[in-house]
């Protein structure tokens, strides 16, 4: 058994029609979607280049997970925690 990581960019009701996508596939066992992430991980015997293209013939943009996508992940949950900060206002002058 095999798992596939894929960045899939999901908005909405995508993650229904997602896993619609992927039942029509033979082989698949489980389907893990992080919304947060937009990650998905798909567990089974499907081949990695039928799974892709039968989400991008769902009409979703989708690509394999990489290192790349892990250092972007982690940078924008850094840059949103940082936005979120508040600082007291004081008048030095």
């Amino acid at each position: 058994m095999e798992s596939v990581e894929l960045k899939v960019e999901m908005v909405g009701l995508h993650e229904k029609r997602l896993r619609k996508c992927l039942s029509k596939l033979k082989g698949i066992e489980k389907v893990e979607v992080d919304g947060n992430s937009q990650r998905v991980v798909v567990t089974g015997y499907a081949h990695r280049n039928k799974i892709l293209k039968a989400i991008r013939r769902g009409g979703l943009k989708a690509e394999f997970w990489s290192a790349h996508n892990e250092l972007l992940n982690a940078y924008t949950v850094a840059s949103a925690s940082y936005g979120n900060l508040r600082f007291n206002n004081f008048n030095f002058f």
